[in-house]
């Protein structure tokens, strides 16, 4: 059989994975989107670098868009084959994929919008809401520990990757010419302390691993010290200066993190009286669902609601969907917490509010998570930053940045390193492909693996190929 790595390669966003048996059966592991790289992502999207039609499955490891967002391109382009992923991330890409699909009807009107005062060439989106509601027919869930059979010889199993709700470390095994094969997908592996989710478990010796290598090259602070960090953050800028503290998020996951970071503090009588806003409707519907598997959540969260049965709500805390609600926060002059979309400050109402508080001093925009280097997200954090474009407007740069690394849900190197030693024997392993990281991070993370006592490590170029037996 061969693996062809077709996206995340020597990058974060866009995994894509070909795996093709001697047979003929194409198995394709995650179909995410590229984000982050303006006009070049759109091109990267519509060129998969595989024909959907010859697709047979896709196993999906979560629901975050850059492993998922391009499901609906793959079924507008033919696919008809089968999904297979675990009961929460199919409830997830039920409200993400639709999500995404508006985010490329509403960037296609706004473009050819532009393109039509300058008669230029307009575009399609890249799939539309209908694409998006069609193809979660062919969603099949599959929960944790219980292998499931394609065909007589390919089956899977799921264990928790405790990265997101419902993400999953993904075992598929092969059989060829009466040989049994193991390849193992990460994903993107959690912490082993998430404020919520219940840790990584082990997954099963394997022959080949996948592995994810986001934050391959650095280590993150203790979770006491970014609540403290957070609290600090709050009561400079919303009790000292007055002003407002912009949290931009992903949807899923990272949002629920904070609020229930900022539920902690409430309980604990330390946040200030300051209302708090989740300004994303995706958020809003995402934390219901969290709210469908708390038995999912960790120890710590299921004590809590012992005695707090809502940890992502509190007496300050509002969700908001209309569109009204969200551009009357951009008028007002109280001091206000604004949790919005999305992470990398690429779309969404987030990036309207940063427009319109960037020249700001009273105001903080504080990063909570990681941002590829090309993003609004990562050029915002630029040491010295005097200036900076937002909807093609330059503004000048007056609000404090800040940011913490600790509400990440992938794991350092450490974390991940530890989770992989602890049910792997390196020895037993014919090869590690290092995936979904910037190339510095991978040569460092490669480096902490070869340490480990694990070979054959390699960093795959994208579309690059190889044979695995």
């Amino acid at each position: 059989m061969t693996i062809q790595f077709c996206g995340a390669a020597r990058e974060v966003t866009g995994s894509k994975h070909l795996i093709t048996t001697k047979s003929g059966k194409k198995i394709l592991l995650d179909c995410g989107m590229f984000q982050g790289k303006g006009l070049e992502t759109d091109a990267m999207n519509r060129n998969l670098g595989f024909n959907p039609r010859e697709i047979d499955h896709i196993i999906l490891s979560h629901a975050h868009i850059d492993h998922s967002g391009l499901i609906p391109y793959m079924y507008k382009k033919g696919f008809r084959g089968s999904v297979i992923c675990t009961p929460a991330t199919r409830d997830l890409c039920t409200l993400m994929l639709l999500d995404s699909a508006h985010i490329q009807e509403l960037d296609a009107k706004w473009y050819n919008k532009k393109m039509e005062r300058k008669h230029g060439q307009p575009i399609v989106p890249i799939y539309t809401a209908e694409h998006a509601q069609r193809c979660m027919k062919l969603f099949i869930t599959v929960d944790y520990g219980r292998r499931f059979y394609i065909n007589n010889d390919i089956s899977v199993k799921f264990f928790n990757s405790g990265h997101m709700l419902g993400s999953a470390i993904t075992c598929i095994d092969i059989k060829e010419d009466g040989h049994k094969t193991r390849i193992t997908y990460t994903g993107d592996i959690g912490r082993p302390n998430n404020r919520i989710l219940c840790p990584p478990e082990p997954f099963l010796q394997t022959d080949y691993l996948i592995c994810e290598s986001t934050y391959g090259d650095r280590l993150h602070e203790e979770r006491t010290i970014d609540n403290n960090r957070l609290l600090n953050i709050v009561e400079d800028t919303c009790v000292k200066r007055r002003g407002k503290l912009i949290i931009p998020s992903f949807s899923i996951g990272r949002t629920q993190e904070i609020v229930y970071s900022l539920n902690e503090l409430y309980n604990e009588g330390r946040l200030p009286k300051i209302n708090t806003y989740v300004d994303s409707p995706l958020s809003v519907n995402a934390t219901e669902v969290f709210r469908l598997y708390t038995e999912q959540m960790n120890e710590s969260v299921q004590d809590i609601m012992r005695n707090d049965p809502d940890p992502f709500g509190f007496n300050t805390l509002h969700y908001i969907t209309r569109s009204g609600e969200s551009k009357r926060l951009n008028s007002s002059s109280e001091p206000a917490i604004i949790i919005s979309a999305s992470g990398m400050l690429e779309a969404g109402r987030v990036k309207h509010h940063v427009a319109n508080h960037i020249e700001d001093p009273s105001t903080t925009i504080l990063i909570v998570g990681y941002c590829t280097p090309s993003s609004l997200g990562a050029r915002i954090q630029q040491p010295d930053l005097k200036e900076i474009s937002i909807f093609g407007i330059t503004h000048p740069v007056r609000a404090h940045i800040e940011k913490i690394e600790g509400f990440s849900g992938h794991g350092d190197y450490k974390e991940m390193l530890d989770y992989i030693t602890s049910c792997q024997d390196p020895e037993r392993i014919k090869g590690v492909f290092i995936v979904h990281g910037e190339q510095s991070a991978q040569q460092h993370y490669a480096e902490h693996l070869r340490h480990a006592g694990f070979h054959n490590i390699t960093i795959p170029d994208k579309g690059e190929t190889f044979e695995l037996n």
